[in-house]
Formats: structure tokens, C-alpha cells, sequence
């Protein structure tokens, strides 16, 4: 995979549109397609930019390949998240599915 498939899947993986990297880190958003199709790679500082919005190595963006660093910190800010929410997810998986299932979707569905 090349640099941009590598940002797709991190943003898929972090449910983040590609809308809101391109303006957090200030680049047009068609310039993910075009880099997916061309093979492109940013200049260097944006890619440092779309990293640390991501929360991911450069390494990794551009090799797919993360040093143990990277994933150590990427699983301590879901365990942290987890904790923060936990009361939260316990309540919502001992719903019905009927019931919880729109509550995800609504949830979902909202923009950030």
C-alpha cells in the first residue's frame, strides 16, 4: 500500500472523514485520490501534519509498518478511552439489540 491507502485506512480504522483531515491539516481532500492513483507521497511536512492528526508514526504512513512504539501508544489511547466510556458501553451492550441498535446508529450518524 502506498502513503495515502495507508492515511485511508487509518482514517477508516479511526472513523475520521477525509473531509475533516484535509482541513485539519490544511490540504484540498482531492488530493487523496489523486495520491492513491499517482502513488504520490506529501511533502514532508504535511505528511508530519496528517500523522500527528492521525496519531501514527510517519514510518508507518508510508511503509504500513509501525515500530512497537507506535502501536503501544495507538492501544494505550483506545485503553483510555475505553475507561473513560466504559459505564457508558456497559449500559449500552446490556440493552436490547432493538434498542441499542438505533442508539449506535444515531450515534454514528452524527457529525463531529
Amino acid at each position: 500500500m502506498n502513503f495515502w491507502e495507508n492515511v485511508v485506512s487509518e482514517l477508516e480504522y479511526q472513523n475520521i472523514e477525509r473531509k475533516r483531515l484535509a482541513n485539519e491539516v490544511g490540504f484540498d481532500v482531492s488530493n487523496i485520490g489523486k495520491g492513491m492513483k499517482n502513488g504520490n507521497v506529501p511533502l514532508a511536512d504535511t505528511a508530519v501534519k496528517i500523522a500527528r492528526f492521525l496519531g501514527v508514526s510517519v514510518e508507518y504512513l508510508v511503509s504500513g509498518t509501525s515500530a512497537r512504539s507506535d502501536l503501544d501508544a495507538r492501544l494505550q489511547r483506545e485503553l483510555h478511552l475505553f475507561q473513560k466510556y466504559r459505564s457508558v458501553v456497559d449500559k449500552l451492550d446490556s440493552l436490547p439489540e432493538g434498542v441499542r441498535e438505533p442508539l449506535v446508529q444515531m450515534i454514528e450518524g452524527m457529525e463531529v
